[in-house]
C-alpha cells in the first residue's frame, strides 16, 4: 500500500501553482523617501536603484531599496555593478533586512521613460524574477506639487510577442495588441507602521489652513508646459520618421509585386510556346530570382513606444489644463495669437494696427520659420 504522505507530495509537485495577478504595489514610506531623496540629489541626471521586498499573493510589498552608484563610461560597469548589488544584499541580509529583489526604480524627465532599454531591462529581470515592477519617479513633476510616482510592468501578451521578436502588422493583428497594451500601471499604496503614523500625527500642527496657504501651491507651470510641448513636437517628428519607413517599405513591396506579375506573365507565355513545341513547362516560381526574395517589414515597436510617449505628454498637458486652466491659457496665449495672425497660403497677409507679424530681426515669420530651428533634417531613402 502506497504511503498517503508520499502520494500527496507527488500530487503537490504535479499540481501547477496558480499565480494570482498583481493588484497592488505596497511601498513603505521610508522607501518612498529614499527614492525621492536619491532622484532629487542627482537631478537632472537620471539615476536608478534596486527594490527589495516580498511577493505575497496579489500584493507586491516593497520594504527597502538602495541606489546604484553612478560610474564613468570607461569603468567596468557591468562587473562592478553586479558585485555591488551582491555585496549590498549580503550586508542587508546580515542585519535581517528583506533582501529579495522585486524590481528597480529609476528617475525620468517629464515622463520620458518609454524606451526600448526599459523593455530590455524588464525582460532581463523576468528571467530570474517571476513578478517584478519598475517604480518611475519624476522630480520635475514633483516640483509642481504632485507626487509623480508610478509602478509599471510589462503585459503578458507583449512579453510573449517580444520573445518572438516579430512586431509585424500581421502578428500584431493576430495577437490583438495595440500600443496601449505594452505597459500596465499598478496602483501604489504607501504603508507606514503604527509608530511612524503616531509620530507623524504628533508632528501635525493645529493651526488652520488659510486660502493664502493654498495660493502658495500654485507655482508657475509655464516652463513645465513649454518643455512638454517641446518634447511632444520632437516625438511627433520621430513618429513621422517611422511612418516614412513604412511608406518606403510598402512602396518597394508594391514595386516588387509588379515585377513578380510581369515575370509570371512572361513565364506563362514562354510555357505556352514550350507546350506547343512538346517541351516540359518551366516552373512558375524561381527562388533564386531576387524579385521573389521577401522584403523584411520594419518593426513596429519603435512607433508603438513613440505613440505611447505622445499619449503621456498629452495627458500631462491635459492634467495642467484641468488643474489650472488660467495658467495654461496664459502659457499658450502667444501660440494661439500666432495661429490667428499667420495667414493661410491662399490669403493675403493680414495687417493689424499698421504692423506686420515680424520677427526680432525685422523679417517676416511664418509657422515654418518659427519652428525651423527645432525641426530636424530628415532624409528619405531613395527608391533605388
Amino acid at each position: 500500500m502506497a504511503n498517503p504522505m508520499a502520494r500527496s507530495f507527488v500530487q503537490a509537485l504535479a499540481t501547477e501553482e496558480v499565480v494570482s495577478p498583481l493588484r497592488v504595489v505596497q511601498m513603505e514610506g521610508l522607501v518612498v523617501l529614499k527614492i525621492i531623496k536619491h532622484c532629487k540629489e542627482f537631478s537632472p541626471a537620471l539615476v536608478t536603484g534596486q527594490l527589495l521586498g516580498l511577493d505575497v499573493g496579489s500584493v507586491l510589498e516593497v520594504t527597502n531599496c538602495f541606489p546604484f552608484p553612478i560610474r564613468e563610461e570607461d569603468e567596468e560597469i557591468e562587473t562592478d555593478g553586479a558585485n555591488y548589488q551582491l555585496e549590498m544584499m549580503r550586508c542587508l541580509r546580515e542585519v535581517n533586512v528583506d533582501n529579495n529583489t522585486v524590481g528597480w526604480y529609476q528617475s525620468t524627465l517629464l515622463g520620458s521613460f518609454q524606451t526600448v532599454e526599459l523593455i530590455e531591462t524588464f525582460m532581463n529581470y523576468q528571467e530570474n524574477i517571476r513578478r517584478c515592477v519598475c517604480i518611475i519617479y519624476d522630480p520635475s513633476r514633483s516640483n509642481q506639487g504632485v507626487l509623480a510616482l508610478k509602478a509599471l510592468k510589462l503585459s503578458d501578451s507583449f512579453m510573449d510577442l517580444y520573445r518572438s521578436n516579430n512586431f509585424t502588422g500581421e502578428k500584431l493583428r493576430e495577437k490583438n495588441l495595440a500600443w496601449v497594451d505594452i505597459f500596465e500601471e499598478i496602483p501604489i499604496k504607501v504603508s507606514n507602521s503604527a509608530l511612524i503614523s503616531a509620530f507623524m500625527t504628533d508632528l501635525e500642527t493645529d493651526s488652520p489652513v488659510t486660502q493664502c496657504d493654498f495660493d502658495r501651491l500654485q507655482l508657475s507651470t509655464n516652463p513645465f508646459v513649454e518643455r512638454n510641448m517641446e518634447f511632444l513636437i520632437e516625438c511627433m517628428e520621430d513618429l513621422t520618421g517611422e511612418q516614412q519607413k513604412f511608406q518606403y517599405y510598402y512602396r518597394n513591396l508594391s514595386r516588387q509585386q509588379a515585377q513578380q506579375q510581369a515575370w509570371l506573365q512572361k513565364r506563362r507565355a514562354e510555357n505556352v510556346t514550350r507546350k506547343a513545341q512538346g517541351e516540359e513547362p518551366l516552373p512558375e516560381e524561381d527562388p533564386s530570382n531576387p524579385i521573389f526574395k521577401p522584403l523584411p517589414e520594419p518593426s513596429r515597436l519603435d512607433s508603438f513606444l513613440i505613440t505611447n510617449q505622445i499619449s503621456n505628454y498629452c495627458n500631462q498637458i491635459n492634467g495642467y489644463a484641468l488643474f489650472s486652466p488660467e495658467i495654461l491659457s496664459k502659457t499658450c496665449g502667444n501660440l494661439f495669437s500666432l495661429q490667428m495672425e499667420v495667414p493661410s497660403p491662399n490669403e493675403p497677409p493680414l495687417k493689424k494696427m499698421g504692423k506686420t507679424n515680424a520677427g526680432a530681426d525685422g523679417s517676416l515669420q511664418d509657422q515654418n520659420g518659427i519652428r525651423g530651428a527645432r525641426l530636424k533634417n530628415r532624409g528619405e531613402p531613395s527608391d533605388a
